[in-house]
């Protein structure tokens, strides 16, 4: 039976070369196609509680077509540096130590001090009353590298060099085709691997320059937090925040799929009446009064936007296989779905329901402690409760709750997270995306700004508007914008 699963696997591959060979060139076919079809992807179950088994790791969680733009040697290989959101917990240090030191520089104390103006420029640029009756995400292309880029290294405009946008640009473009037997993804997959090794040196050496103080206010970066924390560096070293910084080009991609679609639910004419009628009850209250409750108005709005659209589909793991292939290893990998969970009946009475009262009484992460676990069932908590301190200066810890969720405590005050398989778009237990807490804070911004711009987003009447990759699996029609009622 082995014997005849090689030949079948043999003869896949040689149709694969023959198809594709006269189009690209051998090693693409190889080591981007062959992979690309001989994957395997299974559909998770929808979580009952929001954690993943360790057994489901994180080891490699990335389809191998797409290694090619992380790592210049086209795998899996931690000594160019390894990026928490592939690497099992095993692997990552005592208590998710790497996870915890990637948190440290997005906690919510850290926001308005250190991130929030850069935030609020980029959105008072792309909102501008210039802008206003042109398509918008066009706008958003063009100014969101440098908030990208000042985020996580302090550099903006002139200081990035044209390489390292255009690598930006193809980056994004990969990621919103996904499709390696396209031309328009060969070629910027190419131009990815082209730029790839000088991006990385270059993105080291202003890391060097965030060290060594010749970047101004280099706390409002996130490579300087990563880099106080990490210690003597075991657990997370200088590579490994280059890689973070790369990976996150995958991961802050999600912002301008998920801009578009909020943009298209707040829609005057074509949006949804009743997400339009929450957005304008939220705003007209204390909408950043959490009146003693774990979540502001605001909070909760945008966690219910979070929880409808699902910025991310779902967490990719790697299986092992009980019987492995004879060659192509590794291509099995199983999605727990974001979305499908979020909106699962067995979660909320009116799941369809677009409803932000519904976090008002669910459990956060500091709720879920040993006593919790216990009435929940379990003998123990799945995951040890420990803290990790910072030492940055702060007067805070990255804790974590019974299901693996970390979170922070700052000054003696919890900054949980909900902890409920129902809210689902970042992920589950020691698996649940470290950026939460800021992507949140993030598009709070986008709404305040709206909101106090008296801004209406709308579609636009264009005959042919410009195809622009926005996202993940995203490619859009550029026909958003907005109007000014004031």
């Amino acid at each position: 039976m082995q014997n005849s699963s090689a030949t079948d696997l043999q003869s896949a591959i040689a149709l694969l070369r023959e198809r594709f060979g006269s189009e690209f060139d051998q090693t693409y076919v190889d080591d981007v196609i062959i992979p690309y079809f001989l994957a395997n992807t299974y559909a998770g179950e929808r979580l009952f509680l929001p954690m993943i088994d360790v057994k489901f790791t994180k080891e490699n969680a990335l389809p191998r077509y797409l290694w090619g733009v992380l790592s210049q040697t086209l795998k899996f290989a931690p000594e160019e540096g390894v990026t928490v959101f592939v690497q099992a917990l095993e692997k990552r240090g005592p208590e998710n130590r790497k996870k915890r030191i990637y948190m440290s520089a997005l906690t919510p104390d850290l926001y308005r001090p250190m991130y929030g103006d850069k935030v609020g420029q980029f959105f008072d640029k792309i909102l501008d009353e210039g802008n206003v009756g042109k398509p918008l995400m066009g706008q958003y292309l063009e100014n969101y590298f440098d908030l990208f880029w000042e985020l996580h290294l302090g550099v903006k405009g002139d200081s990035i060099p044209a390489s390292v946008r255009e690598f930006g640009h193809s980056f994004n473009t990969v990621l919103a085709y996904q499709d390696p037997t396209r031309k328009i993804f060969h070629d910027n997959y190419l131009t990815v691997r082209s730029h790839l090794a000088s991006v990385t040196r270059w993105i080291g050496d202003r890391i060097g320059d965030l060290v060594d103080g010749r970047t101004p206010n280099p706390e409002k970066t996130f490579a300087y937090w990563w880099i106080r924390n990490s210690g003597d560096g075991e657990y997370f070293t200088r590579k490994d925040a280059i890689a973070e910084v790369v990976h996150d080009l995958m991961a802050f991609n999600q912002w301008g799929s998920t801009i578009y679609k909020i943009m298209l639910k707040l829609a005057v004419e074509t949006g949804d009446p009743e997400i339009r009628s929450w957005f304008k009850m939220t705003m007209e209250v204390r909408y950043d009064d959490a009146s003693g409750g774990a979540f502001t108005p605001l909070e909760r709005f945008v966690m219910e936007l979070f929880r409808t659209i699902s910025p991310n589909g779902g967490s990719i793991s790697t299986l092992e296989a009980a019987a492995p292939r004879p060659s192509y290893q590794g291509f099995s990998y199983v999605v727990s779905p974001h979305a499908a969970t979020s909106l699962y009946p067995g979660h909320w009475q009116y799941p369809e329901k677009f409803d932000p009262d519904r976090f008002k009484n669910i459990p956060t992460s500091h709720q879920v402690d040993e006593a919790k676990c216990e009435q929940i069932g379990f003998a123990t908590c799945p995951f040890d409760r420990t803290a990790f301190k910072v030492s940055d200066g702060r007067n805070a810890a990255i804790h974590n709750s019974g299901f693996g969720t970390v979170y922070p405590i700052v000054d003696g005050n919890p900054l949980p997270v909900c902890d409920y398989a129902g809210f689902a778009p970042f992920g589950f237990g020691y698996r649940r995306c470290p950026a939460e807490q800021f992507t949140i804070q993030v598009f709070e911004d986008f709404l305040r700004k709206a909101w106090k711009s008296r801004i209406e987003f709308q579609k636009l009447r264009i005959a042919n508007p410009q195809l622009l990759a926005i996202g993940p699996a995203m490619v859009v029609a550029d026909d958003v914008g907005f109007i000014s009622s004031t």
